[in-house]
Formats: C-alpha cells, sequence, structure tokens
C-alpha cells in the first residue's frame, strides 16, 4: 500500500492501467482491477496526511531545522521517476474552425498503453549526478538497488565531492530500506539523511528536479522508447549547475514551512 501510494505520487494522471505496469514493475503481481480496488481504499488518506506522517515530518524538520544551504550543499538527493511516451498531447487544447476536427494539424498523437520508461537518479549543490535507466523486464527490488548504487551513486560521490564527507538522502521505499542495502551502504560509509518521512515530496527538491525535465523532455515530442530515453539522457545533462544549487539552497525555506505549517505539506 505505501508503494502503491508512493507511485500515484509520482504522476498523479497515470491510470489505474498504468500504474499497475509500475507497480509490477516493482515486483508486486497485480493487475488493473487489483490496483483500481486498492486505490478506492486508499481515497480516504489522499488528502490528509495521517498523524503518524505528520509526527515523523515534524522530527525530521525539527532535526534539520537549523541546517543552513551550505549544510544542505553537502546531501545528494535521489529518486525513482516514470516517464511516458506522450505524456502531455493527450490533455493539450487546440484551436479549430468548423469542420477540423479531423484535420491532422488538429489531432494529437495517443496510445492505449503508452511506453513507459523508469529511471533513477540524483544530484547535489553541485550539478546533476549520474542517471539511470532501468532495463525492461527489471523490477526495483534491492538487488537492482544495490547494483544502481554501486554503479552510479558511488562514482558521483567521487566525482562531486572526492574525500570531502558527503550525506545521501533516499526515502523509505521497500527496496531502499532492505537490510542488505543499509549493510552495504555502512561499508561503503555512506552516511544516511534521515530517517527520511513517508509521503514527503514536497521536502525532496529532486522531485521539482523532475517536473523540469519531464516539460523539457515533453517539447522535444520523442515519438518511440529509444528516442524518449536519448532525450531524457540529454535533457537531464543539460541542467545547470545554477538550478541544481537554486533548489537545493530551498531546502532551509522547505523545513521552515514544514514546522510553520505543524507538519502539514508546503508549497513545494
Amino acid at each position: 500500500d505505501r508503494l502503491l501510494k508512493r507511485i500515484q505520487l509520482r504522476d498523479r494522471s497515470a491510470t489505474s492501467a498504468e500504474l499497475a505496469q509500475e507497480w509490477q514493475q516493482a515486483g508486486v503481481s497485480a493487475s488493473a482491477r487489483t490496483m483500481a480496488w486498492c486505490q478506492e481504499g486508499q481515497q480516504r488518506s489522499h488528502f490528509s496526511p495521517k498523524k503518524k506522517n505528520i509526527r515523523d515530518r515534524l522530527i525530521f524538520c525539527k532535526k534539520y531545522g537549523e541546517w543552513t544551504a551550505e549544510d544542505w550543499g553537502k546531501v545528494i538527493f535521489s529518486d525513482e521517476a516514470s516517464f511516458r511516451l506522450f505524456r502531455a498531447y493527450g490533455k493539450r487544447l487546440v484551436r479549430r474552425r468548423k469542420g477540423e476536427r479531423y484535420h491532422q494539424s488538429c489531432v494529437m498523437p495517443t496510445v492505449k498503453h503508452p511506453e513507459t520508461i523508469h529511471v533513477w537518479g540524483c544530484f547535489s549543490s553541485k550539478r546533476v549526478g549520474s542517471l539511470a535507466i532501468l532495463p525492461k523486464n527489471t523490477a526495483m527490488n534491492k538487488e537492482w538497488y544495490q547494483n544502481t548504487l554501486q554503479q552510479q551513486l558511488l562514482p558521483t560521490i567521487q566525482q562531486q565531492f572526492g574525500e570531502e564527507q558527503c550525506i545521501f538522502q533516499h526515502d523509505g521505499a521497500p527496496c531502499h530500506k532492505a537490510k542488505v542495502i543499509t549493510k552495504w551502504l555502512g561499508d561503503q560509509n555512506v552516511e544516511i539523511l534521515g530517517p527520511w518521512p513517508g509521503n514527503s515530496p514536497d521536502l525532496n527538491p529532486i522531485e521539482n528536479l523532475w517536473s523540469i525535465l519531464k516539460r523539457r523532455v515533453d517539447k522535444q515530442k520523442p515519438t518511440n522508447s529509444d528516442k524518449l530515453q536519448e532525450v531524457i539522457m540529454k535533457e537531464w545533462v543539460a541542467i545547470s549547475q545554477d538550478l541544481a544549487q537554486k533548489l537545493i539552497e530551498s531546502m532551509p525555506s522547505r523545513i521552515a514551512e514544514v514546522l510553520k505549517k505543524k507538519g502539514q505539506h508546503c508549497k513545494y
């Protein structure tokens, strides 16, 4: 259920079928009908965080309430995201004259089950780090995650921080909290930020980075999976250091706003 909530928060416009596909990618066997049933059971929690969630958010924000932008500059933020072909096309309106309903210039491309690409990325105030694309038919499990951290996170830490101490942020997804992952990170002397409060995308600046990246990718109008992957990687490396730093520097304001709102979600 927690994983389902997290997937839904990534893309609030996704259909039950698309969510089921992502759920299956994460290792859960479920149909679109099961997905819809689970969503229905969660409806009451969509609009107000549970008391435990508010408590955890307050604990986190109080713990890091005195941190400055310079302190946050030592943190590498990370997360997974999903990109779909024709993501924005079906939401656009067109201006047409009478009789032009099916004119080619007035028709947006749509597909019933658009190709979905899952990625893992990280960034700090220095710049964006590695971006990994999840291979098809690969589940987001602890084995995949450990390999991603080995191949993507460690080189990013070395490139951006060298021998300097840095802190790694990831949320409470099941594959992130696996004992083997916690042990592996400890063996690599990677310090973890947290504990990270659940259902808190507003506290993770990489969520803003995903939104910016998706808009840029949409503008390129990729027409197939290969092109989509190519555009994602191209736009990712084009993200400026100024933008990365600006997002990281927003952390003290995020923390302060959540504290002011007594644990409720902030505008970010």
